[in-house]
């Protein structure tokens, strides 16, 4: 039980680091929680500071989500462990202790989670957000439908429940995060990537 608490505490204190806020001061930005659309996400990062910042803040947020479900597996953890350890990097992005518990929407941590988890779902998850983003060009859109399949692709490719139940508890909690931009897009008015 030990050995759970201390890394859940530390999935949550990986998730809880910021890649928006840190990018944004090392560029000499200002804070994304207040720029754009106030979310310190690889999106508004783009928009506010290009694709070099968009690029980093993507990878950065996606690469918490495997460090902490790493660690786990580095530990022989059963599947149930690592699947709260990926739920509590989840977290700590959306939630960070670090920054105010004022976080980001979670699409790349949650991406992260996915492959550390099982890399095929991870990418076959990755993979569906690049095909809605380049046909729609709506990230938003793209995050959603990718987080709705990513229950169905853990039980179609490797049905272990406690991966299926993580990572629909996930789905649903983007759900919540995005409720705004799903606001939006069924009132035609979300904004679209701009790449030029």
């Amino acid at each position: 039980m030990l050995l759970l608490a201390a890394l859940v505490l530390l999935g949550y204190l990986i998730g809880s680091l910021s890649t928006a806020v840190l990018v944004g001061r090392l560029l000499g930005m200002a804070d994304p929680r207040t720029q754009g659309s106030g979310n310190p996400g690889a999106t508004n990062m783009l928009r506010l500071g290009g694709r070099k910042a968009g690029a980093v803040t993507l990878l950065g947020d996606m690469a918490k989500g495997v460090a902490a479900v790493l660690v786990a597996w580095a530990l022989n953890a059963p599947p149930t462990v690592l699947a709260l350890v990926g739920l509590a990097a989840f977290l700590g992005h959306l939630y960070p202790v670090f920054f105010g518990f004022r976080g980001g929407k979670g699409v790349a941590t949650f991406l992260g989670v996915l492959l550390g988890l099982y890399w095929v779902v991870g990418l076959a998850t990755v993979g569906t957000w690049l095909v809605m983003a380049a046909i729609f060009r709506i990230s938003s859109l793209a995050a959603l439908v990718a987080a709705v399949l990513a229950p169905l692709y853990f039980w179609w490719l490797h049905p272990e429940p406690a991966f299926i139940a993580v990572a629909a508890v996930m789905t649903a909690l983007l759900f919540w995060r995005h409720r705004d931009n799903i606001r939006r897009l069924l009132g035609g008015t979300e904004g679209r990537i701009k790449l030029g």
